[in-house]
């Protein structure tokens, strides 16, 4: 018997359990996640592909997606509606302690810079941009990987861990939850939800066995967009990076995962593979600058969100890692390209020229195009011909099902936090969330 289960050992569920241990130390935690501890986590490491017999463990396993690049963005401008939820100054103050404790363990070897430039949000509102500012700590892969580590080591001492668990099934009665799984059941007073995007398939299928109902599922695609290294110098004199919002009557659109000097890698996840930005630390830096425009669809459900991603990224792939590409000004002439590495920017990531008009929605097209216009205003110069655009990125995220103020589901007892709570979509967010529940889970 625990006192608090936790399904899901990514970024939330770990300061969820981290922060409970350590206000309440007389309480028994149990943390079980579908994947392996992270150093065992080895896939994306050597090679690009795949490699995976089960779950892979680019995603799941201890520190989930934080696993990754570990950008902490601290901020209610973007990364999910945390602030709503909790309130603005409360969802600062938890990134701050979010910040506090990575640093504890080592984060603080890498500097934490600010995106705030007030003169150049002025000048963007002129060209109808907006632009959302953020404190940062990148950790980059090496160290996030050493500080998620330090922390399942001290972790380990003061709760239970149950790796490679596949739920089957999650009840409750007279009180109490039992847990199904391939380890045998268990039993605990509360059980917490924190398996993120990873396992939204196993989400659905559970709070649909339990009575709980979702609601709108939101799907971001959006176009890659690889320039010259130098071309956005003059917005970034003051800052390593930027985020812009452009909106209009028909739709809004905002830069995500901008990377000064960084690559363009395959990202594969639900099946589909897509281009993915990597931050310039990871590997040998390019010339090139990146990011993706990302535009937000909402649908019905969930099921209908997946469907139109592998309609379209699905169709780009082709049944493997096919990714396509053009150049602007081809895109422009209305011809597909035949090359990509002749010209100023040659290309980080191996994709196919193609055509993007006969491949991807023409919506993501059309904004783009309208965006660069804008950006143009802004820039004072003309975007090179030469940029690359490949086709087609996404962001996925969980349907919202409801919960109260303490993330407590209709089902008393049963949490839902980070992304799987369709509240945060960002590693700063989820893990905010989790330190929000720890001090609330306990009457």
């Amino acid at each position: 018997m625990y006192d608090v289960t936790i399904i899901g050992a990514g970024v939330s569920g770990v300061f969820l359990a981290y922060t409970l241990a350590k206000e309440h130390p007389d309480i028994s935690i149990h943390v079980m996640d579908k994947g392996k501890p992270l150093a065992e986590r080895t896939c994306g490491l050597q090679q690009e592909a795949c490699t995976c017999e089960g779950p892979c463990d680019r995603y799941v396993g201890f520190a989930g997606l934080g696993k990754s690049e570990g950008k902490f963005n601290y901020t209610n401008d973007f990364g999910g509606q945390l602030g709503r939820k909790v309130g603005e100054k409360e969802a600062l103050a938890l990134m701050e302690e979010v910040d506090e404790l990575l640093c504890s363990f080592g984060g603080d070897r890498v500097d934490r810079y600010s995106t705030k430039n007030e003169k150049l949000s002025l000048l963007a509102g002129e060209h109808g941009l907006r632009v959302f500012s953020t404190e940062v700590r990148h950790l980059g892969t090496q160290l996030t990987r050493r500080v998620f580590q330090e922390m399942y080591e001290e972790m380990s001492e003061l709760m239970t861990f149950t790796f490679e668990a596949d739920v089957t099934g999650v009840t409750k009665r007279a009180g109490l939850f039992s847990i199904d799984t391939n380890h045998g059941r268990f039993q605990s007073r509360k059980v917490v939800f924190a398996t993120g995007m990873s396992g939204s398939d196993w989400l659905k299928s559970m709070t649909a066995k339990l009575g709980l109902k979702a609601g709108q599922t939101r799907l971001d695609l959006g176009i890659r967009v690889e320039m010259r290294g130098n071309q956005l110098d003059p917005i970034l004199q003051e800052t390593f990076e930027t985020k812009l919002h452009y909106i209009t009557e028909r739709f809004s659109a905002t830069t995500y995962c901008m990377n000064p000097r960084g690559r363009i890698i395959r990202k594969y996840q639900h099946g589909l593979v897509m281009p993915d930005g990597q931050n310039q630390n990871e590997e040998e830096p390019s010339q090139n600058l990146n990011f993706t425009l990302f535009i937000p669809r909402y649908f019905e459900n969930q099921e209908e969100a997946m469907a139109e991603a592998h309609r379209v990224i699905g169709g780009i792939n082709q049944g493997h890692d096919r990714v396509v590409a053009q150049k602007l000004g081809d895109l422009l002439e209305g011809k597909p390209s035949d090359h990509l590495s002749r010209g100023v920017i040659h290309p980080s990531l191996e994709a196919e020229a193609g055509d993007l008009r006969k491949e991807v929605p023409p919506l993501y097209i059309e904004v783009l195009l309208e965006f660069f216009e804008a950006l143009e205003g802004l820039l004072g110069e003309e975007i090179d011909r030469d940029t690359i655009l490949y086709g087609l990125d996404s962001k996925f995220y969980e349907a919202k099902i409801f919960t109260d103020e303490h993330f407590q589901t209709e089902v008393s007892g049963l949490y839902l936090i980070g992304d799987c709570s369709g509240e945060t979509h960002s590693l700063s967010q989820a893990a905010a969330s989790g330190i929000y529940l720890a001090r609330r889970i306990i009457a």
